[in-house]
């Protein structure tokens, strides 16, 4: 890395006046990376501005004040109200939730997480990934050995069929699929809009548009809450077969220390939603990258095979297109290497907020009760000072022997107590998909692709989709 200590951040902090906020707003909302991008090239990477013109923030990407927040004196530092206000469309799950109902919560959900249940979900993972695939590889031999798909749409079908799987131990119906991930982006979309432009609220109230918002969060709930009703009849049943051993029965089974009671359904369906939105909206925006990464570097996607081959080649002869074993992954690690690069250059939790809840001081800079941070992910994974050639795609800054990252310079997932309960989940996944991908297909950007632009809602996601000339090898 290029340096190995955080910047100090000034004890008066730079400001942006409200009336130049007002002025951005508009830029901000449609795309916000070059607004920040160029404020913190102007102002240094800890600075007070307005969102939207109205709420007071400070905006940061030093390391350290991140580390501060998120893990040194976590405390004292509570998602805001913006992320509480996604609650009205999500519930209270392990992402909107605060205090003590929420460590309540994760200490119920976490072993559900834990690195065996991992283990267990890889052969689910692979046989959903190989199912997906299997119609691309009919249609490519089909065709003379190549099809055109869009990126986004199939890693988000690819790693909902995933999530549902591991949560219902079921695939949704097509047509339930499309439109469970249809309205998870209507509604993400509208709501980032109401936080980027505040003034704009009194107007969307008057035209309806929270009303109808509301309506697709019920739709969304109901098509869940349906699921859920089932798993439980089909639980109370006379002479019912064993119980799936999914993460719904988990949620079902679990029993609170303290009372010894189960979880409420609301509370049930409120986890349920959290887990199938985090746990295939960042993954298949991730993958989307890896994919465009990896058709513009062949280079890479060659070593990942060829490593790839060197552990098949290792197998029985028997075993030789079996699918990977969980102990297996560890030496497949360049796919793990892609993976974690390209979350560096488009990490899907782009910007995180906390709010202090007491006085508190960084490195000499007063915190009064009730700041408003916004930790710029995106731009600390762009910052020369932690990432020499921050823009370029290299994988081996993740292998083994590279000097070491400066605390919190690389937070894909957060950090500290919150640092998202299915990591290691989305990292097994993401790697299985590279790998298998990569047996199966070179990867190219279709012809006459334009360059991918980056659309960030609440995670980090391509504008719009883009095409994938998919080659049988």
């Amino acid at each position: 890395m290029a340096d190995s200590s955080p910047s100090t951040v000034p004890a008066r902090l730079p400001r942006v006046p409200r009336w130049q906020s007002v002025l951005r707003s508009l830029a901000l909302a449609k795309d916000p990376l070059p607004v920040l991008e160029a404020t913190l090239r102007r102002f240094g990477d800890t600075v007070q501005l307005y969102i939207g013109g109205v709420q007071k923030s400070i905006l940061t990407q030093d390391p350290g004040l991140i580390q501060h927040i998120l893990q040194k004196n976590h405390r004292n530092y509570a998602k805001s109200k913006f992320t509480q206000g996604f609650a009205r469309y999500v519930g209270h799950g392990l992402l909107t939730n605060e205090g003590p109902d929420w460590l309540r919560q994760r200490r119920l959900i976490q072993p559900g997480f834990h690195r065996q249940r991992v283990a267990g979900l890889t052969g689910l993972m692979q046989e959903i990934i190989r199912e997906t695939l299997a119609p691309l590889t009919s249609q490519a031999a089909a065709a003379g050995g190549e099809v055109s798909v869009p990126a986004h749409a199939l890693m988000t079908r690819l790693t909902f069929r995933i999530i549902a799987r591991s949560v219902f131990s079921s695939n949704f119906a097509a047509a339930e699929l499309d439109r469970v991930a249809g309205l998870i982006t209507e509604i993400q979309a509208f709501y980032v809009r109401t936080i980027r432009q505040p003034y704009l609220t009194p107007w969307l109230r008057l035209r309806g548009r929270f009303r109808y918002h509301d309506q697709l969060t019920a739709e969304l709930r109901a098509l869940l809450g349906g699921y859920i009703a089932q798993r439980r009849q089909a639980n109370d049943a006379p002479n019912a077969p064993a119980r799936p051993d999914d993460l719904l029965q988990m949620l079902l089974d679990v029993r609170y220390e303290d009372t010894g009671q189960p979880m409420s359904t609301a509370q049930v369906l409120d986890e349920a939603l959290i887990l199938l939105i985090a746990g295939h909206e960042t993954s298949a925006n991730a993958l989307s990258w890896l994919l465009y990464l990896l058709a513009q570097h062949p280079g890479e996607a060659a070593a990942i095979r060829a490593e790839t081959a060197a552990v098949l080649a290792a197998r029985p002869p028997a075993l030789a297109a079996a699918p990977f074993s969980f102990e297996e992954l560890p030496r497949l690690s360049r796919a793990l290497y892609a993976v974690q690069e390209a979350m560096r250059l488009y990490p899907p939790a782009w910007m995180v907020d906390r709010v202090a809840l007491a006085d508190d001081e960084y490195q000499g800079l007063p915190i009064p009760k009730g700041t408003l941070f916004s930790l710029y992910i995106y731009g600390l994974h762009h910052d020369a000072k932690y990432w020499p050639a921050p823009a370029e795609f290299r994988p081996l800054r993740f292998a083994p022997g590279q000097p070491p990252l400066v605390p919190a310079a690389y937070a894909p997932f957060g950090g500290g107590p919150r640092l998202c309960i299915g990591m290691q989940f989305a990292l097994t996944e993401m790697q299985l998909v590279t790998l298998e991908l990569l047996r199966q297909f070179e990867v190219e950007l279709a012809a006459g692709q334009p360059p991918v632009l980056t659309q960030p809602l609440i995670t980090l996601r391509p504008k719009g989709d883009f095409e994938l000339t998919l080659r049988l090898r």
